[in-house]
């Protein structure tokens, strides 16, 4: 019988509008942008975002990598399927990871870096990780209020599909206004409206969550966990307790940033993010 490993590395990757896709392990097809050239840098991005969400920072890390941008279930070039688990999520980041056939490095940003924290643990050679933000639960720090789960919920079934995505940014992620003015002016806002429908089922995934530390003692490669400044507490609580839990790990915090520094300050976060690969 084949295993997951074995269906990982004998997925042939297909062209389909400019995008290659691969098959993950439950039958869907998850899409990715292939750009640059160098060593493979796999990039997954977070909640109600593509693969173009990475547009900013693009032309700084594809100029000595080669980088595979994924699109996550549910949006952009990728398939889905009828019954969501955060789990399923995991295992197309290690898909797209192990069709690549050699040593990876991979960089997830916020629900992302929470897929490649766990795809972390799945993939059979990976060199060097980097989390930012990821929403991950600690004790003593609610990550999405009731609340403002129902507001996005009412949103959504009025059809509200943009005003669910900007209550998001402004009433979870606590995105400053003119920070979420410079990302509804980007090209990619019109493709998280599209991805409205996966919010919901990513926040609810987020919330329920449970990071068990001892699961990552073993993770002993180098790993990277990026923080702004000015981020909201529950994000700096969840880059110390995988401090703490990531035995090769370290923390750089960029002054002056929150949730988007890819937006923000381009050049700083590929000045952290190429410093730490070099090394």
């Amino acid at each position: 019988m084949a295993t997951t490993s074995d269906i990982r590395a004998s997925a042939p990757a297909l062209a389909i509008s400019g995008m290659e896709t691969i098959l993950s392990p439950d039958g869907v097809r998850i899409a990715f942008q292939k750009t640059g050239s160098g060593t493979p840098l796999i990039l997954v991005h977070g909640t109600t975002a593509d693969h173009e969400r990475w547009a900013p920072v693009l032309p700084g890390l594809d100029a000595r990598f080669t980088v595979y941008a994924v699109d996550r279930r549910g949006r952009g070039g990728s398939g889905d399927a009828d019954d969501y688990t955060i789990e399923a999520e995991f295992d197309d980041v290690a898909a797209v990871a192990d069709s690549v056939g050699g040593p990876v490095d991979l960089l997830g940003h916020s629900y992302g870096a929470l897929c490649s924290l766990e795809a972390a643990l799945r993939i059979r050679h990976l060199r060097r990780l980097i989390l930012y933000e990821p929403p991950i639960p600690t004790q003593g720090h609610t990550l999405y209020p009731r609340e403002a789960i129902a507001k996005l919920r009412s949103l959504f079934d009025a059809g509200e599909r943009e005003a669910m995505v900007s209550a998001f940014m402004q009433d979870i992620v606590h995105m400053p206004t003119h920070e979420l003015q410079l990302l509804q002016a980007s090209p990619a806002w019109q493709g998280r409206i599209a991805a409205a429908h996966t919010l919901l089922r990513e926040v609810s995934a987020s919330n329920a969550y449970v990071f068990h530390p001892e699961r990552f003692r073993g993770l002993q490669i180098p790993a990277l966990l990026m923080l702004g400044g000015d981020s909201p507490a529950f994000f700096g609580a969840a880059i110390e307790a995988l401090h703490a839990a990531l035995p090769n790990s370290r923390i750089v915090v960029m002054p002056g940033q929150q949730h988007a520094a890819m937006n923000t300050a381009p050049d700083l976060f590929n000045k952290e993010v190429l410093s730490f690969l070099a090394r």
